[in-house]
């Protein structure tokens, strides 16, 4: 069976590992004690229902593995993992939204309704692919083993310990042409 939305998955979770006598514990009964308490107070601070049920059940989600001898206060560390939580939500919203914004701001050609052509010019394109051709072309100057291992980290997108492995070098040999590169390719920029 799958389910379509995830606060009803995770109040499945929460109910099986309740049912669970292996996982109940001092902080899952605590959990239980406090969670219409939780349920109120993060509606009032959200107000919205739905987001304080989140809230509650991610606080579930982050008690399964936590020691509960470590715990002195099981409520108020329920309330602090809360306030913690959507403190995160906040932020993380506030980032999403200037993320929008400067795009926004970065695009000419967005009316209220979206964007008006997501098709670039010809003279974009060409302008495009000569800037390509010019960095190629100062990839292709680097030596060999640079030029390896500025395309395969770069282009084919390997990380440092894959690309050091697939060549036989070092990790830092790897992250010691890296710089030499992207060097290379800054003093190209400020060139031209």
């Amino acid at each position: 069976m799958t389910l379509v939305f995830a606060g009803a998955s995770l109040r499945i979770r929460e109910g099986l590992f309740l049912a669970n006598s292996d996982h109940s514990g001092p902080l899952a009964g605590a959990y239980l004690e406090k969670r219409t308490q939780l349920l109120r107070f993060f509606t009032a601070r959200t107000g919205s229902e739905a987001e304080a049920q989140d809230i509650v059940q991610e606080i579930f989600l982050r008690i399964e593995g936590v020691d509960s001898a470590s715990v002195a206060n099981a409520g108020a560390y329920f309330y602090k993992l809360g306030s913690n939580i959507l403190l995160d939500r906040v932020r993380a919203r506030r980032r999403a939204r200037a993320r929008e914004d400067a795009y926004a701001a970065t695009r000419s050609d967005l009316t209220p309704e979206g964007p008006a052509d997501d098709v670039p010019s010809p003279e974009a394109v060409w302008a495009a692919r000569r800037r390509l051709e010019r960095v190629m072309s100062v990839v292709d100057a680097f030596p060999t083993q640079r030029r390896r291992v500025f395309v395969m980290h770069k282009i084919e997108g390997l990380s440092y310990s894959e690309v050091a492995e697939a060549l036989g070098v070092s990790k830092s040999a790897v992250e010691k042409h890296m710089i030499a590169a992207l060097r290379g390719l800054a003093k190209f920029a400020d060139d031209g």
